[in-house]
């Protein structure tokens, strides 16, 4: 076990590029990441990393380990999961990730009933606007408000999420109501959220015709999409956003939508995990739990 432990700490290690960032992710100190990659080295008779100041690469048989390590712990994995549907209470961690909007609203506050529910299952809740590679970062289950794009993952659609464009009544005092999608072109001020390889360079809005792409754009963008809603509650743009993000702000006064006739392609609210992931009871458990009280909330929320 101590063995197959260390092999889980040189895997983390490698995909996060530092043994503190690997020992943190297993919650370990790096005092005993460190360790525990000492010991794989003097076990195997081979040095695993080239070590500098600055930097922690593997070697080329680090590489040629770290490959096939991933098929022992996949292997192993799946040997946990078959027995594990004979348990009566499955055990174990779950790695999750969704955006800040959904995550703060829509998951988090549910997650530590499903603990009270399960106590033999961990999970760990990473919460980040920017695109994460599923499988490169061992996620079992990635929440998403979007466009699900090609994926060889398996998708699990929770609903259909309306979205709307607004803005404070502060800003449209000042910059005017749009009248039209072309005037969003026309020096207002569109908060997108964007990073490095962001999808969220245009928004797609309803015409006469369809669905029509817009690039707009504006002084400032951030990579938080509650950063966004901060400044549009502040009067600095225009935000387009899920309804059940902003419906309490609609109501109250705080935002009002712009363009009602012409509004946001709807994104889907759901959920994506590895095809193998389908063997894990504890995963399945965790769906089957998440899936309608996600829902819900999202439904009382869009009733502001």
């Amino acid at each position: 076990m101590a063995y197959l432990e260390s092999i889980r700490v040189f895997c983390r290690v490698v995909e996060l590029g530092s043994i503190t960032s690997g020992g943190r992710d297993l919650r370990l100190t790096p005092a005993v990441a460190s360790k525990r990659i000492k010991e794989l080295e003097k076990q195997l008779g081979v040095r695993l990393f080239n070590r500098t100041t600055r930097s922690l690469t593997p070697t080329e048989v680090g590489q040629q380990f770290y490959r096939e390590a991933l098929r022992i712990l996949e292997a192993v994995g799946d040997a946990e999961n078959v027995v594990a549907q004979y348990s009566e209470a499955p055990k174990g961690t779950l790695r999750v990730t969704a955006p800040f909007g959904a995550g703060r609203r829509l998951i988090a506050p549910l997650i530590p009933d499903f603990v009270d529910q399960h106590p033999e299952i961990q999970v760990r809740l990473r919460m980040s606007d920017r695109k994460v590679d599923i499988l490169a970062d061992g996620i079992d289950v990635a929440f998403f408000v979007g466009n699900p794009g090609d994926s060889s993952l398996k998708l699990r659609k929770i609903s259909d999420c309306d979205r709307v464009l607004c803005a404070a009544p502060a800003y449209l005092d000042r910059f005017g109501v749009p009248q039209t999608p072309e005037d969003l072109l026309k020096g207002h001020n569109c908060l997108l959220l964007r990073y490095p390889r962001s999808p969220e360079y245009y928004w797609t809005l309803k015409g006469s015709g369809g669905f029509k792409k817009y690039d707009v754009g504006g002084a400032f963008d951030a990579d938080d999409s509650d950063v966004l809603l901060e400044w549009a509650l502040d009067g600095r743009g225009i935000t387009n956003k899920p309804l059940f993000e902003v419906a309490e702000h609609l109501q109250a006064g705080r935002l009002v939508e712009i363009l009602p006739e012409a509004r946001p392609l709807p994104s889907m609210f759901g959920s994506l995990y590895p095809h193998k992931n389908l063997q894990d009871p504890k995963v399945r458990l965790f769906l089957d739990f998440m899936a309608p009280r996600a829902l819900q909330r999202m439904k009382q929320a869009e009733r502001g």
